[in-house]
């Protein structure tokens, strides 16, 4: 269970969360919708361990992140909107470069893990700078589950990607929460968060829940 409690984050004196929480559990993806610069990228930096927030404190199975940083993020599978790529060199390489050079690891995941979910293994001899938007975004899935992590975290995960894309990253995660694992994203488009078990807003700093129906009438009020 993913537990944070209390959140507060502030930049160059402005209060950008202000006592956010969320609890997301083995099975769920929790989408988080908001605006703009309302803070849902600051949030997801601190759930995965990579933002220090000001005040509050996050827990992973009972694991503080404060405590054990270490510990924590070996859990954590963060795909930040940013390409974390080294474009220059090949795909195997930057797998190998995630795996920490665990080949035998990465060519069981190639075979039967997320790199074969993901269509990884075609493209292992191409640079990179040649993969369009789609593939990058799936070997950047692959490459932050190198440590296996029940936890994954992406920050707009189907931005700028075509629907074939998009389709077969929501397949993934369907599967992904289907073995146990636990999502949470932040997206804008309703296809992408109509494959979450449950939404939060991000509004004034905090989280609330979002009980309406689906659709884009229904949720622009909370942005």
């Amino acid at each position: 269970m993913l537990v944070a409690t209390d959140i507060y984050k502030c930049y160059h004196k402005k209060e950008i969360l202000k006592g956010a929480e969320l609890t997301a559990g083995p099975g769920e993806c929790v989408g988080i919708i908001g605006g703009n610069g309302c803070g849902k990228t600051t949030l997801l930096s601190i759930l995965a361990g990579a933002v220090r927030a000001d005040r509050g404190n996050v827990t992973l199975d009972g694991k503080d992140l404060r405590k054990d940083t270490r510990a924590y993020v070996k859990k954590v599978a963060y795909v930040p909107q940013e390409n974390p790529l080294m474009e220059e060199l090949t795909v195997k390489d930057n797998l190998l470069l995630w795996y920490g050079g665990r080949r035998k690891e990465l060519e069981r995941d190639l075979e039967s893990g997320a790199g074969a979910f993901l269509g990884i293994k075609p493209m292992l001899g191409d640079t990179v700078e040649k993969l369009s938007g789609g593939m990058k975004k799936r070997l950047s899935i692959a490459c932050a589950l190198a440590n296996h992590g029940s936890v994954l975290i992406l920050d707009e995960p189907g931005a700028a990607l075509d629907m074939e894309c998009k389709a077969h990253i929501r397949r993934y995660l369907k599967a992904y929460t289907g073995e146990g694992g636990t999502v949470v994203l932040t997206s804008h488009e309703t296809g992408e968060l109509s494959a979450c078990t449950r939404l939060c807003a991000l509004k004034d700093g905090k989280l609330i829940p979002v009980e309406e129906e689906l659709s884009e009438e229904a949720l622009i009020k909370y942005l």
